[in-house]
């Protein structure tokens, strides 16, 4: 549990003040200047226009493959290209060559990767690579080196590139002299992974660009793409899936033995073959719905996708003219008991210093208790903004039309209603019987009813009664029959060194999180971005710490999009699948290094600009680089947000709730770190899925907080009720939890544990049980089977009878001994 150093407590920074009164109070207040500036600096954030999916664009993907360090590189490959090229074409260049002249050369090309001589393949390889990059030197705009790198990867996939060059990274892997000599180098620098990081871009250029879909996609394209989908993700002759060599890599990275490996890369394309061979978030859709169908489950109340891009972020605050003039109408009005704030996160602290209650909140508490009088934020989202004339109260409010989510129900909670009632009204129980009603009063009759009508039964409650009946009839039922999709595939393969994988996507997590310091043990991420050469000026340093941050930052992306991706089809594929993966992260405190990512300010981590417009792919190789100055580094970009760090940061909180939802020993967790004021202040960003995600973490674990806490924050227990799907029995802000005994909490991880581990033993443990292996009995059948004896038995046969058979003494007598 404890191999990431680090992150235990890692949501507990800001709280650890409780030192002598003499110095820890000075800390205290400053740490609470602090964060009432960064909570009023909010009040100018603005809605961020971010739409969540699966990937970037394009471009920003492509770009994001290539640190700045590398640039130099783009002309090195061009040459490669030109020097072979012209020895082959005379007076043509590559984009007027047909379709045949062009396969042909490619041929040669490849030919040339099988020489002994390593610069000679070297070359080769780069020459392939600005072939796959789109042959920017002969093209006028991004648009023609993106048509281009298109046309030439499908060519380069079709004459057999993509084989040829995992033939070359398993090479470079066990090249134990390149790791050798990496180990002995006080300082890794780019030049140490100069050939796998041309492999790896080549390949995660085909991967990528045969992934995406386009209209205009030729019909043998679409063939293509099933081809190497299948290639990747259910190889034949019992190979494993190429995503199982990346995490090879990853764990190899970790454990200090291949220090030199380009990790940036090797995510990217680990995270872009996953998502190619299982599918994104439309395709999870579309499985949902056919699994549901299969087992004869009703269809889904709505569509989650579409609920969520509907959504709105909360209004944003007012001015301080505003609240000026809205105080001053006030006034005139009379005194009123209750102030609203006119932002959900417009928070006005207390004095932390003040006693109120032991279980209240420690950091900035909100003063308004209570939502009477006046409309909450969302609410005021749907009313029109100019105050109408003067009507009847009733007229003067416009509530919302509906909740955005159809209510759910669990059997498990019409089983505790029914328990409770029984006990109350009958005094005895009938287990798990949600039927008979005998005996109770009309009005529980009708409650039955609308819990019923919102009962909804997931795919995971039916894999865990199909697994149940296995492991209880295993001969009966007989052997359960699995499908071999990517999903499982990929399970099988990642089964047994899956803690390993865990822990070191995680090891890479907490170095790259910009909350983390360096420490002398932590693992050197930077090792494919630092040059040989560092810089001597100012600004060759401003661009070094630009890529620096940048890099860590795509690390954070594909780290936090791929362990999402996994978690989301094990779920679909297998329950047990899921609870395994998410047990593993839990133990490798990856709850708290969550928290400790987002224990900063979250929207100057949202709005970091560290990227160079002018040197990201494909612009830097169609238009001049400009001399970099200070202006420069910052030209070009004029988004207010960075799309990487809020995909990131949604992809974090989603993994947190899938491994807190319905887990109490987990929840408890996000109470013990302190999560809660973390998560408030991520709510500055004003952005609804971000939102949404942090309201039900806050909801889960509403109830352990205290009355305080829920009475200092009646802002986001009003936006928990109005964004976050309503369980009908689930009594979330009123603490009455018959499930939240602490001493429960073990017994509940320890019996997930256990069942995880008969799943695993049931399905994939190659050793049979000899208890459940049938004997046949039946002397005649046991007499007449074939049995293949040994060559060299047949010529020595008659000198085994002598000796076992004919001069061996039967002894009776020992028949009739009991054994």
């Amino acid at each position: 549990m404890d191999e990431i150093s680090g992150t235990n407590g890692g949501g507990n920074n800001n709280n650890n003040n409780s030192g002598s009164k003499g110095k820890g109070i000075p800390k205290m207040r400053e740490l609470f200047r602090s964060q009432r500036k960064e909570s009023e600096g909010s009040l100018d954030s603005p809605y961020l226009e971010f739409e969540y999916g699966d990937t970037d664009g394009v471009t920003g993907e492509f770009s994001e493959l290539y640190s700045y360090t590398e640039e130099p590189e783009f002309a090195m490959n061009w040459r490669c290209f030109e020097d072979d090229f012209r020895t082959q074409v005379k007076n043509k260049r590559w984009v007027e060559l047909d379709i045949p002249q062009q396969k042909a050369y490619i041929m040669r090309v490849l030919d040339g990767l099988e020489v002994v001589d390593r610069d000679k393949r070297l070359n080769m390889a780069r020459a392939i690579l600005y072939l796959a990059q789109g042959v920017f030197e002969e093209c006028d705009s991004e648009v023609d080196v993106l048509h281009w790198s298109r046309h030439n990867v499908f060519l380069l996939y079709e004459m057999g590139t993509f084989s040829a060059f995992l033939e070359l990274l398993n090479m470079e892997i066990d090249n134990s002299q390149a790791c050798s000599s990496a180990l002995r180098k006080p300082a890794i620098s780019l030049a140490d992974s100069t050939e796998l990081r041309v492999l790896l871009s080549v390949m995660y250029l085909i991967v990528e660009t045969i992934r995406l879909q386009t209209e205009d996609d030729r019909p043998e394209w679409k063939t293509i793409r099933e081809t190497f989908k299948a290639e990747l993700g259910c190889p034949t002759h019992g190979e494993e899936p190429f995503a199982l060599l990346l995490f090879t890599m990853v764990t190899k990275f970790c454990s200090g033995h291949a220090p030199h490996f380009p990790m940036k890369k090797v995510l990217l394309l680990l995270w872009k073959t996953v998502l190619f061979t299982l599918g994104g978030m439309e395709d999870l859709q579309v499985v949902k719905v056919k699994k549901r169908a299969e087992l004869d489950l009703p269809p889904f109340p709505e569509d989650s996708i579409k609920v969520i891009r509907s959504m709105r972020a909360v209004s944003p605050p007012a001015y301080s003219l505003e609240l000026l003039d809205q105080q001053q109408r006030r006034s005139h009005r009379g005194r009123r008991p209750l102030v609203k704030q006119d932002s959900l996160d417009a928070f006005n602290e207390k004095d932390p210093f003040k006693n109120d209650d032991v279980g209240g909140d420690e950091e900035e508490e909100d003063t308004d208790s209570g939502i009477e009088g006046e409309l909450e934020p969302l609410e005021r989202d749907i009313i029109i903004q100019p105050p109408p004339p003067p009507r009847l109260p009733i007229e003067r409010v416009s509530f919302p039309k509906g909740l955005p989510w159809a209510p759910k129900v669990r059997e498990k909670d019409i089983e505790n209603f029914l328990e409770v009632c029984r006990n109350k009204f009958v005094g005895f129980t009938l287990g798990n019987d949600i039927d008979t009603l005998v005996g109770l009063p009309r009005p529980i009759h009708e409650s039955v009813k609308i819990l019923k009508q919102h009962k909804y039964v997931s795919i995971a409650d039916m894999q865990m009664r199909k697994e149940d009946e296995l492991q209880q009839c295993p001969m009966s039922l007989g052997e359960e029959k699995v499908e071999q999709v990517p999903a499982e595939m990929l399970y099988q393969a990642m089964l047994h060194n899956l803690p390993q994988y865990v822990i070191a996507l995680l090891k890479i997590l907490l170095a790259a999180a910009p909350t983390s310091k360096a420490k002398t043990d932590s693992i050197n991420i930077l090792a494919d971005v630092l040059p040989e050469e560092m810089p001597i000026t100012v600004l060759q340093s401003m661009k070094l710490g630009i890529d620096v941050n940048r890099h860590k930052e795509i690390i954070v992306k594909a780290i936090s999009a791929l362990l999402l991706l996994l978690l989301k089809h094990f779920k679909l594929n297998h329950i047990y699948q899921f609870e395994y993966l998410s047990q593993h992260l839990v133990f490798a405190n990856c709850i708290p290094l969550i928290l400790k990512f987002f224990n900063q300010n979250i929207m100057s981590y949202i709005s970091a600009k560290n990227s160079i417009y002018v040197m990201d792919f494909p612009y830097c190789v169609v238009h001049e680089l400009p001399e970099l100055t200070a202006e420069s580094l910052e030209a070009g970009d004029i988004n207010q947000f960075c799309w990487r760090n809020l995909f990131s940061c949604i992809n974090l909180l989603r993994i947190l709730n899938k491994l807190t939802k319905w887990k109490h020993s987990r929840t408890m967790m996000l109470v013990v770190f302190k999560s809660a004021p973390i998560l408030k202040r991520a709510l500055k960003v004003k952005q609804a899925m971000m939102q949404l995600y942090v309201l039900k973490l806050l909801k889960i674990q509403t109830k352990y907080l205290g009355r305080q806490w829920r009475k200092s924050n009646m802002k986001i227990m009003s936006a928990i009720y109005q964004k976050v799907r309503h369980h009908l029995n689930d009594d979330w802000a009123y603490g009455n939890d018959i499930d939240a005994r602490p001493w429960d909490f073990q017994v509940e991880e320890c019996t997930l544990r256990a069942n995880i581990e008969k799943f695993n033993s049931r399905r994939y443990d190659t050793n049979l049980n000899v208890d459940f292996t049938p004997v046949d009995n039946c002397l005649q059948s046991v007499l007449g089977q074939r049995l293949e004896l040994p060559e060299d038995f047949h010529s020595t046969y008659e000198l085994w009878l002598e000796r076992e058979v004919f001069s061996q003494s039967i002894r009776w007598e020992e028949l009739l001994q009991p054994h």
